[in-house]
C-alpha cells in the first residue's frame, strides 16, 4: 500500500506527471480522501466510470432475484416484462438527477443534503445510506454465497452445508472489505472487469435456457383477475426499488467527476446504467419462467436459487458460480464503500479507512449472526424495502432543492458539520431546516403506512387500494407537494440561493449566520 501524503498537517498531495499535471492515482494506492471536497486536480473520473460503478453494482445475482418477482407474483411472461420495463424506466428517471450533486460539490450526497435539511439534518441522509448499505451488503453476501456453494455442489460435489456456506460468506466479505479499504480506484478497477465478465456470463444463459424457455408462458394471474393489478404494480415497484436504492450513493462515486462536466453526462450515465440492468433482470425473468414451467415446486416454495440450479444444464454450473463470485464482489464493494464514507462523515474523528474497517467488521459479524444464529435473511430483505421506501421522498427533497437553488451550492458551508463548526448558509434553525425535514418525515411516514408486502410487512393503510402497494408513489407524491408548499409559505433565507436568486419560490431575509468553531 502506498499513501500519497504531503507535509505534516497538510492534505494529500497529488503525484504529478512530467507535464506538471496531476497524474491519476494508481488502483493500489489507498484512498485517504473522506467527505471533504475533492480538489479539482484529483477529479480524474468521468461519466463512463460512473456508469461502470452503477451497472457493476447491480449486474448481480441479487438483481436477478428481484427480476423473478413478477413471475413469482403469477404474471405471464409478457406482463412480467411490461412490469419490469415500467419499474426500471421510472426508477432510472428518478435516480438520474441524484448524480448531479457529486460533481457540483465534490462530496457525497448525504453531505450535500445539508443545503436542504440543515447542517445537522443531513444525518438523515447519512443514516439512510448507512442502513441501506449494510442491508444490501448482507443480502449480496448471503445470495452470492448460497448460489456459489449450491453451484459448486452440483458441479464438483462440494458439500452443501453450513460450514461451506460460512466459508463462502467469509471469503466474500473479506475480499469486499479489502477492496473498500483501498478505495475508489480499486473499486473502479474491480467493476471494470465485473461489468464485462458478468454480462458475458449472463448472456451465455441464452444458450443454457433457450431451448426450455417459453415466451408464451401465461402465469397464474391474468387481466381481469382481482389480483392482477396488485401483482403488476407490486412487481413494478420491486423493480423500481433497485435504482432508487442507489440514490444515496451516487455522490460517493460522482464526486471524482470534474465540476465543469455538463449535467446531462452524469445523468445519462446513471440512467443508462439502470437500463443496462435489463441484463440481470431479464435473466431472472426468463429463468424464473423456466423454473415455473419445468420445476414449479421451487417457485411455490420460494426457492428460486434451488430452482435455477435444478434447471441449469451441467455446463452452466461454473458460469453460475462465477456470476455469484463476480457479482457479489461488485455489489458488496459499492455498498460497503459508501458505508465507510458515510460513517466517517457522521463521526469525523474516524478516517475513511478506519470507518470502513470498523463498519465492515460489524457488518461481517452481522452477516454471520443474522444468518446462522437468528436467520434474519427474510427480515433484512423486508428492512431493505422499508429503507428504500424512506429514501425515495428524501431524493425528491434533494432534487426539488436543486431545482429551486438553480444548482448553486456553497461547498464550504456544506462542510460545517464535518469540521465541528456552527453557522453558515445552511444553519437554518440550530442546524435543522424543518422545511425539508418536515416534508421528508411526513412523506416517509405515510409511505411506510401504505407498504403492502404480503408475508413480509403490511402497513396500517396497506389494504386501502385492494392490495396494491402504493408506498413509493405516496412517498414521492407527498414529498413533491409538501416541500415546495413549505418553501412558498415559509421562504428560506436569501443567502442560501446563488447570485440569480431562487427559482419559482420566494426568498426571505438573509440570515448572515457566521461560521464559528464549537466550544
Amino acid at each position: 500500500m502506498r499513501l500519497r501524503t504531503g507535509a505534516a498537517g497538510s492534505s494529500v498531495v497529488p503525484v504529478t506527471s512530467a507535464t506538471g499535471r496531476a497524474a491519476p492515482p494508481k488502483a493500489t494506492e489507498v484512498e485517504v480522501r473522506g467527505v471533504e471536497p475533492i480538489p479539482d486536480d484529483e477529479r480524474t473520473a468521468g461519466p463512463l466510470d460512473l456508469f461502470r460503478l452503477i451497472f457493476g453494482g447491480a449486474n448481480t445475482i441479487a438483481t436477478v432475484v428481484l427480476g423473478t418477482f413478477p413471475i413469482i407474483f403469477g404474471l405471464s411472461f409478457r406482463d412480467a416484462l411490461l412490469a419490469t420495463l415500467a419499474g426500471l424506466l421510472l426508477g432510472a428517471a428518478i435516480l438520474a438527477p441524484m448524480s448531479l450533486f457529486g460533481p457540483r460539490n465534490g462530496t457525497n450526497n448525504a453531505v450535500s443534503s445539508s443545503a436542504h435539511l440543515g447542517v445537522h439534518g443531513r444525518v438523515v441522509g447519512s443514516f439512510l445510506s448507512l442502513l441501506t448499505a449494510v442491508a444490501f451488503f448482507s443480502i449480496s453476501v448471503w445470495t452470492s454465497g448460497d448460489v456459489l456453494v449450491g453451484g459448486a455442489h452440483r458441479a464438483i460435489g462440494l458439500p452443501d452445508n453450513d460450514i461451506a456456506v460460512g466459508v463462502a460468506y467469509g471469503v466474500f466479505a473479506l475480499l469486499v472489505l479489502v477492496v473498500c479499504i483501498y478505495g475508489f480506484r480499486f473499486m473502479l478497477l474491480v467493476n471494470k472487469i465485473a461489468v464485462i465478465a458478468a454480462t458475458v456470463l449472463f448472456l451465455a444463459g441464452i444458450f443454457a435456457f433457450g431451448g426450455t424457455f417459453d415466451a408464451g408462458y401465461t402465469g397464474t394471474v391474468t387481466a381481469g383477475d382481482p389480483l392482477y393489478w396488485p401483482s403488476f404494480v407490486g412487481a413494478a415497484l420491486i423493480v423500481m426499488s433497485n435504482p432508487v436504492s442507489f440514490g444515496a450513493f451516487l455522490g460517493d462515486w460522482a464526486r471524482y467527476i470534474p465540476r465543469d462536466t455538463p449535467s446531462w453526462q452524469p445523468m445519462l450515465a446513471a440512467f443508462g446504467a439502470q437500463l443496462a440492468t435489463l441484463v440481470p433482470f431479464l435473466f431472472g425473468l426468463v429463468t424464473a419462467t423456466v423454473v415455473a414451467t419445468t420445476a414449479p415446486e421451487f417457485i411455490d416454495g420460494g426457492d428460486y436459487v434451488g430452482g435455477l440450479l435444478a434447471v441449469s444444464p451441467g455446463w452452466y454450473f461454473v458460469p453460475v458460480c462465477l456470476i455469484a463470485l463476480i457479482g457479489g464482489m461488485s455489489t458488496g464493494t459499492t455498498a460497503l464503500y459508501g458505508t465507510g464514507l458515510d460513517f466517517s462523515s457522521v463521526f469525523p474523528r474516524f478516517s475513511r479507512v478506519q470507518a470502513t474497517v470498523f463498519i465492515g467488521t460489524l457488518a461481517i459479524v452481522f452477516i454471520f449472526v443474522g444468518r446462522f444464529a437468528f436467520n434474519v435473511v427474510q427480515s433484512i430483505s423486508t428492512f431493505a424495502v422499508l429503507i428504500v421506501t424512506c429514501t425515495a421522498p428524501w431524493m425528491v427533497v434533494m432534487m426539488l432543492g436543486w431545482f429551486t437553488r438553480r444548482g448553486w451550492y456553497d461547498s464550504d458551508a456544506l462542510q460545517v458539520f464535518n469540521r465541528r463548526q456552527r453557522g453558515g448558509r445552511y444553519w437554518f434553525s440550530h442546524g435543522w431546516n424543518w422545511r425539508g425535514l418536515g416534508a421528508w418525515l411526513v412523506a416517509a411516514a405515510a409511505s411506510i403506512c401504505f407498504v403492502n408486502s404480503p408475508g413480509q410487512f403490511v402497513g396500517p393503510l396497506g389494504d386501502l387500494a385492494a392490495g396494491i402497494d402504493l408506498s413509493i408513489p405516496v412517498g414521492l407524491g407527498l414529498a413533491a407537494v409538501l416541500y415546495p408548499l413549505a418553501l412558498r409559505l415559509f421562504p428560506e433565507p436569501a443567502d442560501v440561493f446563488g447570485p440569480q436568486g431562487p427559482r419559482l419560490v420566494p426568498a426571505g431575509p438573509a440570515a448572515n449566520t457566521p461560521i464559528v468553531s464549537e466550544d
